[in-house]
């Protein structure tokens, strides 16, 4: 999942980006309104992470734009502002989550966790073939054995299960798993592309991955 953190707190910024990273998302962190406006229109993100006092802007009212551009993108407010009255206002404004620092790490998580699930249009288990992804446990079994993967395989192949039978460019699945520093000339989509290919399919003879010549790559079970 690729998530678009807007605070302009550094130190802050850095903490919840490096937290998100650990546990397989890619993440663009902005420090002002002007740069999360221009990164929302640019990118899709799964979620955005907005702070509400920000030095050009108002999460108010940048909240209330995203969700009239794109209202199915979830929002978690994360700011200072802890009267009920302040979580009112952001609630209104079409946020769908709403929490005050200083905060839990473990919170901020499980709270993560909840908006990709409850915005999602998929069940909790995905599957194809005989390959099956529980999003909620970040786990893959495909037959009867559990595959383990790192944090960035993961973000790969579950990019790729909510895209079954869809062609996926290279530059598709950077924007989607990696975050805007990517560099496209890079090979590291093939790279990681082959290491999941290892755990998933080199042991059966069903493939599920297949190379689309000069594109990039699709998942299927055909």
């Amino acid at each position: 999942m690729r998530v678009l953190v807007v605070e302009d707190e550094i130190k802050i910024s850095q903490f919840v980006a490096q937290t998100l990273k650990e546990i397989g998302h890619a993440v663009d962190a902005v420090i002002t309104g002007e740069a999360g406006r221009s990164n929302f229109e640019e990118f899709d993100y799964d979620l955005i992470i907005l702070d509400v006092m920000l030095p050009d802007d108002n999460g108010i009212k940048m909240c209330k734009h995203f969700k009239q551009l794109k209202p199915k993108t979830p929002i978690l407010m994360l700011t200072t502002l802890s009267q009920i009255q302040d979580k009112v206002r952001g609630l209104d404004s079409g946020a769908d989550d709403y929490m005050t620092k200083p905060f839990n790490v473990d919170e901020l998580t499980a709270r993560v966790r909840a908006l990709l699930r409850r915005n999602s249009d998929q069940p909790l288990t995905l599957k194809c073939a005989d390959l099956e992804l529980d999003i909620v446990r970040h786990q893959a079994v495909r037959g009867n054995a559990v595959i383990k993967l790192t944090n960035k395989e993961y973000s790969l192949l579950e990019y790729f299960m909510r895209n079954i039978g869809r062609p996926l460019t290279r530059a598709q699945i950077a924007q989607h798993v990696w975050d805007h520093h990517f560099d496209p000339e890079s090979n590291v989509v093939d790279v990681y592309v082959k290491q999941l290919r290892k755990k998933i399919d080199s042991e059966f003879d069903r493939k599920l991955i297949k190379t689309i010549v000069g594109m990039g790559y699709v998942l299927s079970d055909e």
